[in-house]
């Protein structure tokens, strides 16, 4: 399974799927998506690194 098929099966479970009950439950879960994205993912074209993981690296090069 490919890196972008992993990635669109977790978009669909957290965010397109599920019926949310609230729009505080839906707020919750993009919350946590974007944490997860920004965070945790790594990206390939970030040098595998995570989104904030690399600002900070190039900050740090300035």
């Amino acid at each position: 399974m490919s890196k972008t098929n992993v990635y669109q099966k977790i978009v669909l479970k957290r965010v397109a799927i599920p019926n949310f009950t609230s729009l505080i439950q839906l707020k919750l879960e993009l919350f946590d998506y974007i944490n997860w994205y920004n965070n945790i993912r790594i990206h390939s074209t970030l040098n595998y690194l995570t989104p904030v993981n690399y600002q900070k690296q190039m900050s740090t090069k300035k």
